[in-house]
């Protein structure tokens, strides 16, 4: 007979010693082991049904190396030949993480860093088949991505959606995946903290931290609670040596849920609701200016026209405290809680407006993409051979995390190209080529088409503007 969970015994015996409702009975659930031979109790039933929705995923790339320029000089090849040297070897990169099973089709979730710039994915399955998997939905701004089986109509495990709004610091955890290829692994832990911010490079700075063990090869896999729901995605560790000291971090689930839906749809990116404003963090002074009682909340620097902050009656000077009733810390826990929110619903945001507190309703729509984004690959020999540029709007600005919303902006670098090895980078706003400033992306091609020995580029990147020369 499977042995019950410490849970369910602990609370069966307050209910029935105290007989409370439902709501008493949920709070009652959260107890410490009532005894020395409780502590022996087993979380091998939860293993066992959560397990099986936990995968490995293998992704990797081809790629060529550049070819020597010193073959193509016609000096060398009077020596050696034309075909000397060849066309450039090849290097096959390789990334490791897990992944976990969110619906019975074969859909997966991981995180975006496993599989980021990777072309060929293969999924290993927990007990030990192996399935190449097609890539549905990247989403660098959480770090999710969304994969699919390919090749079959099995109905597959998976791991129920819990809600990470519900988790309280103390509550049991465990976390499943492969962390350094060894193969499916359990940790147990806790949640140490919630809604850690400024922890990595995705735009949602909303954390989970828990001691339950998480290593490289962990990335992708689950952070499941005490009754097997999944409430997390193990996605970074704090660590000066690369393996865990006890500070890991997993992306909320109601984010993972989000992407998901998004997926499951068609989309090829997840739209989020659009503020319209920039947001800083509340100091000490700010707080004491504004008779806060501590320094939280967002203050709201700058307003875009026509944006639904500024339609919903939000004033520069405002410091955001709460939304649905959520209270806010800083600007990265207004960031999630604001795109966890469905489109075309309403919010309501409390805010702070000199010594008294207003809440205003606030449409919940995506940034306008005007102008369009026209985006144009440029090729042939210059320093910017490899970048897509597009049109700035809001849209693209939201996207690429940006400050402003007009120019031409670096949407993304091939790797290996011309550009990229001249350090141009995804996100850069093109201001002048060759003393012509850029407004659009024709523009762009445009300034381009002369050759030239000399180029002199200027760019803004994040803020600071940097110009550039190079030799043709």
């Amino acid at each position: 007979m499977a042995r019950p969970t410490p849970i369910a015994i602990v609370a069966g015996l307050l209910l029935a010693v105290l007989g409370r409702d439902d709501a008493m009975a949920q709070t009652m659930q959260r107890a410490v082991p009532p005894s020395r031979a409780a502590v022996q109790w087993s979380y091998a039933p939860i293993v066992q049904k959560v397990a099986p929705a936990v995968v490995n995923v293998y992704a990797s790339r081809t790629e060529k190396l550049a070819r020597n320029p010193l073959f193509d000089d016609p000096f060398f090849q009077q020596f050696f030949g034309r075909d000397f040297g060849g066309q450039g070897r090849e290097r096959v990169q390789k990334s490791l993480g897990s992944g976990v099973i969110v619906d019975p089709s074969g859909l997966i979730v991981t995180n975006q860093h496993v599989i980021e710039g990777m072309t060929q994915v293969k999924v290993a399955l927990a007990d030990k088949r192996e399935f190449e998997a097609e890539i549905l939905l990247r989403d660098p701004r959480s770090d999710l991505a969304v994969l699919r089986l390919k090749g079959t109509t099995e109905r597959f495990p998976v791991l129920p959606f819990g809600d990470s709004d519900n988790l309280q610091v103390g509550d049991l955890v465990l976390a499943l995946g492969d962390p350094f290829g060894v193969g499916q692994t359990v940790t147990q832990g806790i949640v140490s903290a919630l809604a850690r911010t400024q922890i990595d490079a995705s735009d949602y700075q909303f954390f989970i931290q828990t001691d339950a063990s998480i290593n490289p090869g962990n990335s992708g896999g689950a952070l499941v609670d005490i009754e097997g729901r999944l409430e997390g995605i193990n996605t970074a560790i704090y660590s000066r040596s690369g393996g865990s000291v006890g500070i890991g971090f997993a992306i909320p689930v109601n984010m993972v849920k989000l992407v998901v839906e998004s997926a499951k749809a068609g989309a090829k990116s997840v739209r989020r609701p659009w503020l319209g404003a920039k947001l800083q963090t509340v100091t000490p002074e700010i707080a004491e200016s504004l008779n806060l009682p501590r320094p939280t909340g967002a203050l709201v620097a700058s307003l875009t026209e026509g944006g639904p902050a500024a339609e919903a009656g939000i004033k520069r000077g405002d410091v955001i405290l709460s939304i649905d009733g959520q209270p806010i810390d800083d600007p990265d826990g207004f960031g999630f809680r604001f795109a966890t929110h469905s489109l075309g619903q309403n919010a309501s945001i409390a805010v702070r407006r000199g010594s008294s507190d207003v809440t205003l309703p606030i449409k919940l729509r995506i940034a306008p993409e005007t102008p369009p984004r026209d985006a144009q690959k440029i090729e042939g020999v210059n320093p910017l051979s490899g970048v897509t540029v597009e049109n700035l709007s809001p849209a693209v600005a939201e996207e690429l995390s940006l400050d402003t919303s007009a120019g031409v902006v670096i949407a993304d670098v091939d790797g290996g190209s011309t550009a990229g090895r001249a350090g141009f980078q995804k996100g850069d706003i093109l201001v002048e080529v060759n003393g012509t400033k850029v407004s659009t992306s024709h523009d762009v091609q445009h300034a381009l088409a002369d050759r030239t020995r000399l180029w002199k580029i200027m760019i803004n990147r994040g803020g600071q503007i940097i110009p550039a020369v190079f030799q043709g």
